[in-house]
């Protein structure tokens, strides 16, 4: 293994239980995917995504709307840590979060690497106009969807 720049970025230098609360935030890609429903199958264990939206997911802008708050209004958000991450096994394949806990990079589109926070949004990786708010989907199993890795 080739020895990092001293310049590197800092989610190449750290692990993720060593990063400040600014730089861990920061990790978050804006997809808005981790937001979204997601069903198990009680036999296989296997996920199913669907393209139903938290009642607190801006569906423009792909965060939450009261993200201080939010365990007030929905009491089982997951908080992400360093700690939990390894188990979360419903985390999208291209969380910025699960990619370092896997040793892998970030995607060349995650706004840290580009510049731009809407470069997640120009590749197609976030839910911005591809999902539905909680209150108008109906039943879950009617919006099981396969989202590009």
């Amino acid at each position: 293994m080739s020895e990092l720049p001293p310049d590197a970025p800092f989610w190449e230098t750290k692990a993720l239980q060593d990063l400040s609360r600014a730089e861990w935030e920061s990790l978050c890609d804006g997809c808005g995917r981790c937001c979204l429903h997601k069903l198990e199958d009680a036999d296989t264990g296997e996920i199913h995504y669907t393209n139903v939206a938290c009642r607190l997911l801006d569906l423009g802008k792909c965060g939450c709307r009261d993200y201080a708050n939010r365990w007030q209004h929905v009491p089982d958000c997951i908080q992400l840590s360093a700690v939990v991450i390894g188990d979360l096994v419903w985390l999208p394949s291209t969380c910025a979060y699960r990619l370092l806990a896997e040793g892998k990079p970030l995607a060349w589109w995650h706004p840290l690497v580009s510049g731009d926070p809407n470069s997640v949004h120009r590749a197609g990786i976030s839910v911005r106009g591809r999902a539905v708010p909680e209150g108008r989907a109906g039943p879950l199993d009617h919006h099981i969807v396969v989202w590009p890795a």
